[in-house]
């Protein structure tokens, strides 16, 4: 890494995790290959409402309300969001820690814990941001397989085979779009795409559920198989809200970058949960417990309507994929790429080419291999949401701040960090117990 991310990743200590920067607004600027510092809260606010209202949401009725029921779902839902938009503001009050701008979560936990912490906190978030899209993928295979099927009743083209049509327009859209802040005008499709598919599948199910019988919301399943669906909707609900790479776009905002993404996050969770709810309860409120992993796939209607919103879904799905793999391109451009370069010279372009087509033919693989959505939904809370946004944003706010804290504060913070750890191991335990029954009733490369 550059000389001032090494510095920030190796040489701090504990004494520096203390640093009072609350007063002193000159700080250090790290080295990147990307912009930063040209966004508006307001742009920023709407790419961390891009990640909560992506195609995702179509799987919430599914792989959240199924699972636990109307009260369980309801309560977990607006516990999930108010923990998550409070575990959010620690992180970023710490972007400006210690005179240095924090651009990277690793970074700031370099800062803190040193070197090894670094290592590892990059490790974590890269295995999140790859299940994150993987499962991006995933969706976008399913959308494309079910504009298909509304127009052929055969099998000759499979899942895998959408998979990888997906991940080739997701490797072209990578290329085309260097850095997060390019996004700018792609963030207006992106709103009106997920408002598309949310409006439509809102309007479908409300129509199914007033024409319905009564349904059935019994909670599925029963003994230890209950309990383990159960848990891994858990991990689901906090996977829901958070992006687990808040310092990357926070690095994005203007000055006064912790005031400003404040703002942002007001904004996403406030406004930008509405629509998910409503597309949640109402999904659930229509189909009960046969609600469908991919909200899409339930709801009856025409079938140009229903090709629409899954359309959208496609194309919301290509550009919200962008935004959490841009921390890895970040790494590689500024890292390997010429950053002097502008983003559109030939020695730029061809790079993006290679690592970028690499990398997301790998996430296409995958996703082509073994694509269980949900089970992606719960890895990715238990393994890297659950300790990136919930375990070390407690921890590391606690050692930031932590002579200033009263002894109720830190008994407050050290008690999210161990309830959150126990909650963190069941949820993988339970997410790698429905891999291998999937495993098990699906074969490799399954068209589901």
């Amino acid at each position: 890494m550059p000389p001032t991310t090494e510095s920030s990743a190796g040489g701090a200590g504990h004494a520096k995790a203390h640093d009072d920067d609350d007063g002193d607004h000159t700080v250090g600027m790290p080295e990147t290959a990307h912009q930063i510092s040209t966004d508006s809260w307001f742009q920023v606010g709407f790419v961390l409402t891009t990640g909560i209202n992506s195609a995702y949401v179509l799987g919430y009725s599914g792989t959240i309300m199924v699972p636990l029921g109307w009260v369980g779902g309801v309560v977990g839902l607006f516990l999930a969001t108010a923990i998550s938009l409070y575990a959010n503001t620690l992180v970023a009050k710490l972007h400006e820690l210690g005179g240095k701008r924090h651009i990277r979560y690793r970074d700031l936990a370099g800062h803190i814990y040193g070197r090894k912490a670094y290592v590892s906190t990059w490790a974590f978030q890269y295995v999140n941001l790859f299940m994150i899209n993987t499962g991006f993928i995933i969706l976008a295979g399913q959308a494309l397989k079910a504009v298909y099927r509304l127009f052929r009743d055969d099998s000759v083209m499979k899942l895998p085979y959408f998979i990888a049509i997906a991940g080739l327009v997701c490797a072209l859209f990578a290329i085309g779009v260097p850095h997060l802040s390019a996004l700018r005008i792609w963030l207006a499709f992106s709103t009106f795409f997920s408002l598309v598919y949310i409006v439509i599948a809102f309007a479908l199910s409300f129509k199914d559920g007033l024409q319905m019988p009564p349904r059935d919301y019994t909670i599925p399943g029963s003994g230890p198989g209950k309990v383990f669906q159960t848990i891994g909707a858990a991990a689901n609900l906090v996977f829901a809200f958070n992006t687990g790479m808040l310092p990357e776009i926070q690095a994005t905002v203007r000055q006064p970058v912790v005031g400003n993404m404040m703002k942002a996050l007001y904004f996403q969770f406030t406004a930008g949960v509405l629509p998910m709810y409503a597309v949640t309860f109402v999904g659930y409120w229509a189909y009960g417990s046969s609600t469908s992993s991919y909200l899409l796939n339930s709801v009856n209607g025409p079938v140009w309507v229903k090709a629409v919103a899954n359309i959208s879904a496609f194309l919301q799905t290509v550009i919200a994929l962008h935004i959490f793999a841009s921390p890895m391109y970040e790494y590689m451009d500024t890292e390997f790429g010429n950053i002097k370069g502008g983003a559109l010279s030939l020695h730029n372009l061809s790079f993006r080419i290679m690592v970028r087509g690499g990398y997301l033919a790998v996430n296409t693989f995958v996703a082509a291999l073994l694509p269980f959505l949900g089970d992606f939904m719960s890895l990715t809370g238990a393994l890297s949401t659950f300790p990136l946004t919930f375990i070390l944003a407690n921890h590391m706010y606690l050692m930031a701040r932590g002579p200033k804290m009263g002894c109720i504060q830190k008994a407050w913070h050290w008690l999210n960090v161990i309830l959150f750890g126990c909650m963190s191991v069941a949820a993988a335990i339970s997410a790698a117990r429905l891999i291998a029954v999937d495993s098990k009733t699906y074969s490799v490369f399954a068209d589901l």
